[in-house]
């Protein structure tokens, strides 16, 4: 399928789910919520959300040293915005990745570049699912049984996938059964593997560690967005549901719009809203 065609694909997801969600949407009691917004609570989210850059910066340069490769911190934080750029306004969430692989590219070796970037992707998603199954136990008595099932679903599976990505020797070992036609394929992408498993464990556990932070403030400021809205939700909630809401930039869409919203009524049943 054409790169035009995938792109039309996702444009009419986001379109079809935006117009679903929006039909129950009375506009003028959000007017009237967003104008009553704290804007004390807003500027609270807004600073975790410009700290979270410069926390995820850091944990790049932790696994770019973990290959003995250097960017100048700088740098890096200027990728992760111009990153956050493109996957708020093109129609795929690892746009941003590449960007910033591509970047990069221009100051280490293309490999090292982009299995940084898997990894760094990897570690955070990972901290995302770890950190949801310890909010488990301290889940509020409201919360949705099913969406409790589907949480411990996922999470278990995406540590799983996540760690056998993380070993790259094991994802390696499969590139005997790809056919010839693929190679040139596989050949880039078992340079990518190859720089993910040279990281090395230390590096990807200090990598994994930062993202517990970082996961910690991306919760904060969904925490504050609500409070911002005079929403009483507990902090311990959005743990449970932000990885769901995190996962939703990986499905086809324009930045997630559409699916998020669709999600967030489901989500936030058991909260009363």
């Amino acid at each position: 399928m054409g790169k035009h065609k995938v792109t039309i694909i996702k444009l009419a997801i986001t379109a079809v789910l935006l117009t679903i969600v929006l039909r129950g949407v009375n506009f003028q009691e959000m007017a009237a919520l967003f104008g009553s917004a704290n804007l004390f609570w807003l500027l609270g989210g807004f600073a975790l959300f410009l700290l979270g850059v410069v926390i995820r910066a850091f944990r790049w340069s932790v696994l770019l040293k973990g290959l003995g490769s250097r960017i100048r911190y700088g740098r890096l934080v200027e990728l992760y915005f111009v990153a956050g750029f493109f996957n708020t306004i093109f129609p795929s969430s690892i746009t941003g990745d590449v960007v910033r692989a591509y970047e990069a590219a221009q100051d280490v070796p293309a490999g090292i570049a982009a299995g940084t970037v898997i990894i760094d992707r990897a570690t955070g998603i990972l901290a995302l699912f770890m950190l949801a199954l310890l909010a488990l136990p301290f889940r509020p008595d409201t919360f949705p049984n099913l969406l409790l099932i589907q949480i411990v679903v996922i999470c278990t599976v995406g540590l799983i996938g996540g760690f056998v990505v993380l070993q790259g020797s094991l994802v390696r070992k499969f590139g005997r059964f790809v056919p010839e036609v693929a190679r040139p394929l596989w050949n880039k992408l078992d340079t990518m593997l190859a720089a993910v498993e040279a990281c090395g464990w230390r590096s990807i556990w200090l990598a994994i560690g930062i993202s517990f932070i970082f996961n910690l403030m991306q919760t904060g400021w969904w925490w504050a967005a609500g409070k911002a809205l005079n929403y009483d939700i507990s902090f311990v909630y959005y743990m449970l549901t932000t990885p769901i809401m995190s996962l939703a930039i990986l499905l086809p869409s324009i930045g997630g719009l559409g699916i998020r919203e669709g999600l967030a009524p489901l989500l936030f049943t058991g909260a009363g809203l």
